[in-house]
């Protein structure tokens, strides 16, 4: 059977209890508050310990979307995680997921996609659910940034955080997703990565000494895409779904940066009362930041039923993707 209407049945987070003030950061590097604030909108972020991981951050947003989307991890059939900073290289932090879980008959595996990866990961299950690949999914953004983070890097440092935000997706009567759309631009793969530790530069004693297996950020030139493919993005998944955005009930862009996010909604005509921010709180996480956004969304009870939410992020890569939602 083709063509199923799949929609998100329940949503969770799960993030460090460790919150790093950016008046912590000005003891460890030459910033301050006011030019964190003024630059990035960020004022906190949450930071994992030492023996944390992604997987467990997973594990705990998994747990409550799936309580709240009242889905037995049994009767899951995938499990995407979607993540840059994975437990390990091998074996998938998506298997690890399954393990704990219970989910024994879910096919599983990673994706990584830069901070779009969730936004990637959502449409993936959506066509694969629609399709007849099974009746359930979990789609979940995690990552543990800090742990690839150069401390002795103002420019990035300051940026990112750990979290997890987690998405169960099931049939339903009607499209709750009603459209996606996915994008990339392999020209500006360098604007944002983490040159060594891999193929193309394995770890060594000079990659170590010269930090290199830490986030490299072209940031003027990431600032001046984003603002860019975030309009177009938006633009794109509402002609698909055939919604107007004057019909979009709550914009919940990728938390990368405040002066992004206002741009973009600027040039799309929302609103402010109709775009959820949370950046303050948690800084950059990465594929964790739409879904947790989502979550605390749906929380807040920003998110009543029937409205459309219009999901955008961009990442590395260069990456870019959006979700219209119908929640």
């Amino acid at each position: 059977m083709n063509n199923r209407p799949v929609k998100i049945l329940g949503v969770g987070a799960g993030v460090p209890q460790k919150v790093i003030t950016n008046f912590d950061l000005e003891k460890i590097v030459d910033t301050s508050d006011e030019w964190i604030v003024s630059r990035s909108g960020i004022r906190e972020r949450r930071i994992a310990s030492e023996n944390e991981t992604t997987s467990m951050l997973a594990i705990e947003a998994a747990r409550i979307a799936l309580k709240k989307a009242q889905v037995k991890s049994s009767d899951l059939d995938l499990i995407i995680v979607a993540t840059v900073t994975p437990d390990m290289l091998f074996p998938a932090t998506a298997c690890i997921l399954q393990r704990e879980l219970g989910a024994e008959k879910a096919a599983c595996f990673d994706l990584e996609a830069g901070c779009t990866s969730f936004v990637y990961a959502l449409s993936i299950a959506e066509k694969y659910l629609s399709a007849g690949g099974g009746n359930f999914a979990l789609v979940v953004g995690a990552e543990t940034l800090s742990k690839i983070l150069d401390w002795e890097d103002r420019a990035t440092c300051v940026l990112f955080g750990d979290g997890a935000g987690a998405a169960v997706l099931g049939l339903g009567e009607k499209p709750g997703i009603i459209s996606t759309h996915l994008g990339a631009d392999g020209g500006g793969a360098n604007y944002i990565e983490v040159p060594a530790g891999i193929s193309r530069m394995p770890a060594s004693i000079d990659t170590v000494q010269n930090r290199l297996h830490y986030i490299k950020m072209a940031g003027n030139e990431v600032f001046k895409f984003a603002v860019k493919i975030m309009e177009e993005a938006s633009l794109k998944v509402l002609e698909k779904g055939k919604i107007k955005i004057e019909d979009v009930n709550l914009f919940i862009p990728h938390q990368a940066n405040i002066r992004i996010i206002k741009s973009a909604a600027k040039r799309l005509g929302i609103v402010e009362d109709r775009i959820f921010v949370n950046i303050h709180k948690y800084a950059n996480t990465s594929s964790a930041s739409i879904p947790l956004a989502l979550f605390e969304a749906v929380q807040e009870n920003r998110i009543q039923e029937g409205d459309i939410i219009l999901l955008v992020g961009f990442g590395a890569g260069l990456t870019w993707g959006s979700a219209l939602i119908r929640w």
